[in-house]
Order: structure tokens, then C-alpha cells, then sequence
């Protein structure tokens, strides 16, 4: 069964154009990580500073390199003076 995760930044005010640039560098090294079914990037059309990554992994040991690669601990750490609060991280599976 794969594990699906929605991972939410809040960029201050300020920040909306730089966080956007950031996490958008998220998206060609992740899509090419072994396990990686799915991996989207949104935008909320009422609330320009929310961005919400959308990803869908094979296992739990995909997403375990996943959170070692050095593209992830770097937005991580380079995103910290962008957001307006911690970023909010859920895992989940399917209901049913």
C-alpha cells in the first residue's frame, strides 16, 4: 500500500515569489527518487502564501531516503526564514 503525504508551507507575506522559486527546485530531483509515484506542488487560489506539496510513495523506505536526500534537508533549512510557521507534515493511507 502506498503512503501518501501532504506537506503545507506558509510563506510570510514577503516571501511568496522566493518560497515559490524554492519549492518548485523540489520537483525534478524528487520525481526522479526511486518510489516516487506522485509529487505535485499547489497553490491555494485564496491564500497566496499557502503551498502545498502533494505526494504519493511506494514505501516507507522510499520516503526514509527521501528525507535523507540533500534537496530536501536543503529547502528544509533554506525555507526556514521564508515560512510563517512550522511546516505542517501529514502521512495517511488509504481509508478503504
Amino acid at each position: 500500500m502506498s503512503i501518501h503525504i501532504i506537506a503545507r508551507f506558509t510563506a510570510k507575506p514577503d516571501t511568496i515569489d522566493a518560497l515559490r522559486t524554492l519549492l518548485l527546485g523540489m520537483l525534478a530531483p524528487t520525481r526522479k527518487e526511486e518510489g516516487c509515484i506522485r509529487y505535485e506542488l499547489l497553490n491555494n487560489t485564496a491564500d497566496a502564501t499557502d503551498f502545498t506539496f502533494v505526494e504519493e510513495w511506494a514505501s516507507q523506505a522510499a520516503i526514509d531516503a527521501h528525507m535523507q536526500t540533500p534537496h530536501l534537508k536543503a529547502v528544509l533549512v533554506d525555507s526556514a526564514p521564508l515560512v510563517a510557521c512550522p511546516v505542517d507534515v501529514r502521512f495517511l493511507t488509504a481509508a478503504a
